[in-house]
């Protein structure tokens, strides 16, 4: 499937990514897409709200689209984000075994998913996800971009 297929979810998960601003923390936003294209789990970065390490946007929308499904499978569904995944979230994706991410922009210090590292691709790891990169990207670094400008002393 082309990128372009996803442009709707994308701007699903940049809506999220905005939600992250009211709280201070990194505008990153996620939704979960069933294999028929329904938003099943939504998440943004919610770190500094919660004092969590973990509330990560692709943490948050997984466990909203598992409590959904009621299962921690995620066989056929799409993970949507707005950032390229961190180790972490890379790793949660592969547990979740989610056949398919898209990610707008790519994450040149700590992206795990084709960039820095390519976790979920990885032989050593028993399972291949499908990546498609590059969705609304310039919409999605411009997000990161002002809030790390306006973060500058």
């Amino acid at each position: 499937m082309s990128g372009s297929c996803y442009d709707a979810a994308m701007a699903e998960a940049l809506a999220e990514a905005r939600l992250s601003l009211t709280d201070g923390d990194v505008p990153v936003g996620a939704v979960v897409l069933d294999p028929e294209g329904a938003i099943v789990g939504r998440g943004h970065n919610r770190r500094e709200a919660a004092h969590d390490p973990t509330a990560h946007a692709e943490i948050l929308a997984l466990r909203e689209a598992t409590a959904s499904a009621e299962t921690w499978r995620l066989d056929g569904h799409t993970v949507v984000v707005t950032l390229e995944p961190c180790a972490m979230c890379a790793g949660a994706i592969l547990q979740a075994r989610v056949p398919r991410l898209v990610f707008g922009a790519w994450d040149d210090k700590a992206g795990a998913t084709g960039s820095k590292w390519d976790l979920v691709r990885d032989g050593r790891a028993g399972a291949k996800v499908e990546v498609i990169s590059g969705v609304r990207e310039d919409e999605c670094a411009a997000l990161l971009t002002d809030f790390f400008e306006g973060r500058r002393p």
